[in-house]
């Protein structure tokens, strides 16, 4: 049974939706964290609805911050626990975005996947498992779990962004070649990459500007 995501949503600027970002938060964030993204994007896609849904679990650190799935080393969690919450979180996400394209008469390739940190490592993990591709997957300063796994298990192979700060001292930002070589590995032929000068554990203008022109770019929006 899955669980049901609740999200925020800011509509697209010129009051028709003809393609939507969902941006995936990180842990002990919630949905409204990356929703504020959606004013300095909106103005250069019109046509675009955000999307920003909270992750099923609330966070033990942090009472009003939610997770997709535990994480050990920070909330002492076992692997299992960890495995298993991933899992679960993978199931909703699925069924949340099934639901949104529904709702929202959108098909897959006019979504795209906007994840940060553990969000990023959602979609990194759901978008090649779809059995249809989505428009591409924007993915900042995370990384790419169960890479191992990921040649046999990928249905589809979206074009990928991504995106992490030289100084981040969360996820070292060593993450981002190791999950460009696994996709590249895997298949993939649309893997791009851009690294944030002197940025920490978040999203710098450079950053967002190079996700823009992504999105624009590669996925059409």
């Amino acid at each position: 049974m899955t669980r049901v995501l609740k999200a925020a949503k800011r509509a697209a600027l010129s009051g028709e939706a003809r393609s939507a970002v969902v941006f995936l938060h990180g842990y002990g964030a919630n949905g409204a964290d990356l929703l504020g993204l959606a004013d300095p994007l909106a103005e250069h896609l019109p046509d675009t609805m955000f999307v920003a849904p909270d992750a099923p679990e609330r966070c033990a650190g942090t009472p009003f911050g939610f997770q997709w799935f535990p994480i050990p080393w920070i909330d002492g969690s076992s692997e299992e626990e960890s495995m298993a919450g991933m899992a679960r979180a993978v199931d909703d996400l699925n069924a949340f975005l099934d639901a949104l394209m529904v709702d929202e008469d959108l098909l897959p390739e006019q979504v795209v996947l906007f994840g940060f940190s553990q969000g990023t490592m959602m979609c990194l993990h759901v978008a090649p498992r779809r059995e249809d591709a989505v428009a591409g997957v924007v993915a900042f300063s995370g990384r790419l779990l169960a890479p191992e796994s990921l040649v046999d298990e990928v249905m589809c192979r979206p074009p990928i962004l991504l995106v992490h700060g030289d100084q981040d001292d969360v996820v070292p930002i060593q993450s981002l070649p190791e999950a460009a070589e696994a996709l590249q590995g895997a298949g993939w032929r649309d893997v791009f990459a851009h690294v944030m000068k002197g940025t920490a554990h978040g999203i710098a203008p450079d950053g967002l500007s190079v996700a823009l022109a992504f999105m624009r770019d590669k996925c059409g929006l």
